[in-house]
């Protein structure tokens, strides 16, 4: 058990806290989320020295590491601001001090707009629409609260989720943004998002290009009306060089970049290789429990500390040894030279990053072998 003071970066916290600074990372307190402090830094300079070269804004998806502190880190390197996909996770970001924030999202239900207008009390707020019966709900909701919203029309560029479909329609939607008292018509919302996990490199900027093509009918569309269409954001960490590089994106919407997950790994380059641009900064620390099989070991991290909807975790840094298996509070681990013993610590790099921060209170932060400092996951479980 971890002693700890009463309180904590104002939080009163008992034990409920994975390590404290100081502390050797041997002693962390497992299963937790550890931070390679030193990776995820470099990650956040190539991703945003990628942007800069290709002359595009990003702004950072705050719904992978739901966390106010690594958010703060993005936009003290350059990041404009961050994305988030629920209001419940917008207001816990805004709260914490950040102050440009593009719900990427469809908000529909009355009192969640009205909630998402009064945050624009504190900051500047961007929302997505894709029906033109939301353009009525927005405005009522700003005009109450004395506010302006800006607004992004989503178009369907191939994810197959929200948005409506490029051309005539965004036209119609941008045109009642513009009449609407209390928005601002800015932009585009055209996440291509099915692209995202395609190993292929050639299907991948198939998709890519595609949904640039929709993109540039569309705003093309909005010149012959004479609307300015000066964002269109969309762009993830599997395809960013695309949106990038397309002359017609202006803004990227990468996250997951900033740990890196195994799944993401598979992505492959021009070259048929993974993609190497970062580097896996996030772990599962687990601890071995149980070593009554000749070939296997028991850890202690299981479901409730993992989603595993895009596979189970990988083994770090050792050859031989595999995650075979999870249930609730076990992970098997197969062992077949037996060199695992009780209390061995294992990395493990987690399949879906998302789900599994959204599991935490604290992620652990390492330099050097030692603690350097616990970072609360913010908005962890605001989902409404």
């Amino acid at each position: 058990m971890v002693s700890t003071p009463r309180f904590f970066e104002g939080r009163e916290v008992g034990y409920d806290i994975p390590a404290m600074p100081g502390m050797p990372e041997a002693d962390i307190q497992t299963p937790a989320l550890v931070i390679d402090l030193d990776a995820l830094e470099r990650n956040i300079t190539r991703m945003q020295g990628f942007a800069d070269e290709m002359g595009v804004r990003l702004r950072v998806h705050g719904k992978m590491h739901k966390s106010a502190d690594i958010a703060r880190m993005q936009i003290a390197a350059g990041a404009c601001g961050i994305c988030c996909q629920k209001v419940a996770e917008a207001e816990a970001f805004v709260r914490h001090g950040i102050t440009d924030v593009l719900l990427s999202n469809q908000v529909r239900d009355p009192l969640k707009i009205d909630r998402l207008a009064r945050l624009a009390n504190m900051a500047r707020i961007a929302v997505c629409v894709d029906d033109p019966d939301a353009v009525a709900e927005l405005s009522y909701a700003a005009v109450r609260h004395g506010v302006m919203l800006d607004v992004l029309v989503e178009i369907d560029c191939g994810a197959g989720r929200c948005g409506v479909a490029c051309g005539a329609a965004v036209v119609d939607i941008a045109q009642r943004v513009i009449a609407a008292p209390g928005l601002r018509f800015v932009g585009l919302q055209a996440y291509q998002g099915g692209a995202q996990h395609v190993r292929d490199y050639a299907e991948r900027k198939a998709l890519i290009t595609e949904a640039v093509r929709q993109v540039s009918e569309t705003t093309a569309a909005l010149r012959a009306v004479g609307i300015a269409c000066k964002t269109v954001s969309g762009a993830g960490t599997g395809s960013y060089e695309f949106e990038g590089r397309s002359g017609v994106y202006t803004e990227l919407q990468c996250g997951s970049y900033a740990f890196m997950d195994a799944d993401y790994r598979q992505v492959r380059d021009r070259q048929g290789e993974p993609v190497s641009a970062f580097e896996h900064a996030l772990f599962i620390l687990t601890s071995v429990m149980s070593r009554t099989k000749a070939d296997k070991a028991i850890v202690d991290a299981g479901l409730k500390v993992q989603s595993v909807d895009s596979g189970l975790p990988v083994v770090f840094g050792r050859s031989g040894i595999v995650y075979a298996k999870a249930t609730d509070e076990h992970g098997v681990v197969l062992d077949p030279d037996g060199t695992l013993r009780i209390g061995d610590k294992l990395k493990l790099i987690p399949g879906h990053i998302d789900p599994t921060c959204n599991l935490h209170d604290w992620y652990v932060g390492v330099r050097g072998g030692r603690v350097e400092r616990l970072i609360p996951v913010t908005a962890r479980g605001k989902a409404w």
